[in-house]
């Protein structure tokens, strides 16, 4: 299916959000998903993963999660990343992402959802999410905050979803109303075994409809092409599964 991308100004309760928009080429209204970025920023590998998802008939909106500190890149990335190199990228990233606070995300989340139910691209209904790293958390703090409005979520090799802090993410468990999908990364240190079974547990008892998976041999960072860390077998399991919840909840 053809598609069209454009970059987009959304009004924040905090300023402006400059976004990448991917959608079907025909005018058409289709179902939307809200496509929340990695640590590393919006950048060209964020929007070919909209492009593909709007292939298959979605409109997709990717937002600059750091849209404050300026608009993408807010950080210049090399064009393949390799986080074992990265001390100097991390001491830029680390404030923003201390930036993302629960109450940010979830003022982000209403702004991007009233957005996305504006728009005439987007077809009358609730919304799926999918995010990557840090957007994995995003999107489950997304699904707890605004569960009349999400009716799938879906994470890749997320970190801290499950930590023993008092705003962990996994705690917001009880208000989530979505279908839920983790692809856990074998090999990840922001999510060792215990959070990961700690997030299923959390799951469980409030009755959350969820499957989560952990990849065999796949580094945190599997999905980004970008990255010395791509898994290109992991990586399409990743889209055989996340088109899978889509297409069952949401479908095109």
């Amino acid at each position: 299916m053809p598609v069209r991308g454009t970059l987009v100004d959304i009004k924040t309760a905090d300023g402006t959000a400059d976004a990448y928009l991917a959608h079907p080429d025909d005018d058409r209204a289709h179902p939307s998903v809200l496509l929340y970025m990695d640590a590393f920023g919006l950048r060209p590998h964020l929007k070919r993963s909209a492009d593909r998802l709007a292939a298959a008939g979605y409109t997709v909106l990717v937002p600059n999660a750091y849209y404050r500190h300026g608009r993408a890149p807010v950080v210049e990335v090399p064009e393949l990343i390799d986080p074992e190199d990265g001390d100097e990228l991390f001491d830029r990233l680390g404030p923003l992402l201390a930036s993302l606070t629960p109450e940010v995300t979830a003022r982000d989340a209403d702004a991007f959802l009233r957005w996305l139910a504006e728009s005439p691209l987007v077809q009358d209904g609730p919304v799926g999410l999918t995010g990557y790293c840090r957007g994995a958390l995003l999107a489950l703090r997304t699904a707890a905050s605004h569960p009349d409005r999400i009716a799938c979520a879906a994470g890749f090799h997320g970190g801290n979803l499950a930590t023993d802090r008092p705003d962990s993410p996994h705690l917001g468990a009880e208000r989530i109303t979505a279908e839920l999908y983790f692809g856990h990364a074998d090999q990840d240190e922001s999510l060792p075994p215990e959070q990961i079974d700690r997030l299923a547990a959390a799951l469980t008892a409030a009755g959350v409809r969820f499957r989560a998976e952990v990849y065999g041999g796949a580094l945190h960072g599997y999905t980004q092409a970008d990255t010395v860390r791509y898994d290109a077998a992991a990586d399409e399991r990743h889209w055989e599964a996340l088109l899978g919840l889509l297409r069952r909840v949401l479908p095109a």
